[in-house]
């Protein structure tokens, strides 16, 4: 943990070029063999394609990129920004006319994009309403742009060299992920990712020895800001996840030390490890084990890495503390991870907040919390109830600037420097936040009463053979709102436990799996309808549901 302060990314890039330029920044893979790439050549290559950017006759000076997690991503984003250029960081899974839309809207003269995205490249090329001028494919073309810019940077007359960054001005641009509505474009400035970056270092202990596992989509904010720019602040190595199947693979051979995800991914691991348990006969062994360390810890004595050698193991055995973040985890999933000697930490953020809001670490943890509001967040809650819930506000320089062309929607929840985030929550005596929903997606009852579909997902999502869930309010025969959840099953995990797939069986089985989950409830709360399917949630590429979709889809199939 350091404190730092950078007046915007190039300066932050220019102290890591001071103090790291000779260590590892990338580890790579190069027919099947890890290289690694150091920051010297990553530097370079920045300033060269930056030096190239500006060679361009733009007119907006915006640039879209647009790819999966990888090297080229990278120099493309920060040879933007450190141009004083805006960039525009797309989602790389966007459906084909949502696509065309945001390119529309982002009015940018220049796009670099992934060859998967040719077909799409060629279609926008003939479309008349877009602003690109200029058309840069990672595969093809953005070698040579780099060797030209290393020309113009060598040059005494170079803009690059000459550049001078307005840290207040909107030069990044964020499309949310639209889990309610559609999406908006958030306005964010270098101070307010600088000053989230800061944040971070002071708040979390990764340096130069650490190799971080990039899973989340690069153009979302929490992985670009805490694993990308954060890690390349200290200098920390960064490896590409080949995808979920290939992630224990890659998290040993890149001897990962870190890694930031978000809770449905933790949860699937969670329960994959206690299955692995489950089917080795190692169950009562384990919670023997699990016994002993918790005996030990009382005294002082840690042994849960010697204890649970063989778990570390399987995720590579280097891993010193995994990071939650964009929805709440399971308190029993984070728990059970520490209970092993992998430390979790969960955080709390927005995109509107670059995205840190708090976060917890070695000092400050407690299990079920987001840990405490970082030093220059100042956070409220606003109106609470008779529990001390209510919504969530942020004030900080970390805030967005607003909204792209929608005043309307600023004004909305920015007032008087307060973010309003759409968060329901509470702050403990002891300063740590805990989340428990969001506004829009609280069930309100006939009787008044509040239901948190949240609280109830997490232990739905217990229940064997549940992959995941959605709890919402539907209506029951006399119009009345009644709390219902949607249940995702796993079909082998029931061919295992049932032996069959029949309608009849399997609502018997969750059933009575969710009157359990009742009994553990208020009677207001208790689930009183049922879907089950086996097809995955509509969700965003950080795997939050959207939940405005899924209920779109249940009404339609009534």
């Amino acid at each position: 943990m350091i404190d730092v302060h950078y007046r915007d990314l190039r300066d932050m890039l220019e102290n890591t070029e001071k103090l790291y330029r000779d260590e590892v920044a990338y580890k790579l893979k190069f027919r099947s063999e890890i290289v690694g790439i150091k920051y010297s050549k990553f530097i370079d290559d920045i300033k060269a394609l930056g030096a190239y950017l500006l060679d361009l006759n733009m007119k907006n000076n915006r640039v879209i990129v647009i790819s999966k997690n990888r090297y080229e991503w990278c120099v493309s984003y920060l040879a933007t920004v450190t141009s004083d250029l805006i960039v525009v960081p797309l989602d790389k899974s966007l459906p084909e006319e949502e696509f065309y839309s945001l390119v529309e809207r982002a009015e940018a003269d220049v796009i670099i994009y992934d060859n998967i995205y040719e077909d799409r490249i060629k279609k926008l090329k003939e479309n008349e309403k877009t602003t690109l001028k200029y058309y840069i494919n990672m595969d093809t073309d953005l070698n040579k742009c780099i060797e030209e810019g290393k020309v113009s940077y060598s040059k005494n007359n170079c803009k690059y060299k000459k550049v001078k960054i307005d840290n207040e001005k909107m030069r990044f641009m964020l499309f949310t992920s639209g889990t309610t509505s559609t999406s908006k474009c958030v306005m964010l400035s270098h101070k307010n990712i600088c000053a989230d970056i800061e944040q971070i270092s002071a708040t979390l202990d990764v340096n130069k020895d650490d190799t971080l596992l990039s899973f989340l989509p690069l153009h979302h904010t929490f992985e670009c800001t805490a694993g990308f720019l954060y890690a390349i602040s200290v200098g920390a190595k960064i490896a590409f996840c080949d995808g979920i199947r290939h992630m224990v693979d890659n998290m040993k051979e890149y001897e990962v030390s870190a890694m930031i995800s978000v809770p449905a991914l933790y949860e699937s691991i969670y329960k994959r490890v206690w299955k692995q348990i489950e089917q080795g006969k190692r169950e009562k062994q384990v919670k023997v084990a699990l016994k002993a360390s918790e005996a030990l810890l009382k005294v002082g004595v840690d042994m849960r890495k010697q204890l649970f050698k063989q778990i570390h193991e399987t995720f590579g055995g280097h891993v010193r503390f995994l990071v939650s973040g964009a929805a709440g985890i399971d308190p029993k999933v984070a728990k059970g991870f520490n209970d092993f000697g992998i430390i979790m930490y969960q955080g709390y953020g927005l995109t509107e907040t670059s995205p840190v809001v708090s976060v917890e670490n070695i000092e400050f943890a407690r299990n079920g919390s987001v840990g405490k509001p970082m030093k220059k967040n100042e956070v409220k809650i606003d109106e609470p109830n008779a529990d001390g819930i209510g919504e969530i506000l942020v004030k900080g320089p970390n805030v967005m600037l607003g909204y792209y062309k929608n005043e309307e929607e600023t004004k909305k929840v920015l007032s008087h420097g307060w973010f309003k985030t759409g968060d329901l929550g509470r702050i403990d005596e002891d300063g740590f936040l805990y989340i428990t929903g969001r506004k829009k997606d609280v069930i309100v009852l006939k009787n008044g009463k509040n239901v948190f579909p949240e609280e109830l997902e997490a232990l739905v999502n217990r229940i064997d053979c549940v992959k995941e869930s959605m709890v919402y309010g539907g209506k029951d025969k006399d119009g009345d709102v009644e709390v219902k959840v949607k249940i995702v099953y796993d079909k082998d995990a029931v061919l295992d436990k049932l032996g069959v797939i029949q309608d009849e069986e399997l609502e018997e089985y969750f059933w009575e799996n969710i009157k359990k989950v009742n009994k553990e409830m208020p009677t207001y709360k208790y689930i009183k309808g049922m879907i089950l399917t086996d097809e995955p949630l509509i969700k965003t590429t950080t795997n939050k549901v959207k939940r405005f979709e899924e209920l779109k889809k249940i009404n339609a199939a009534k």
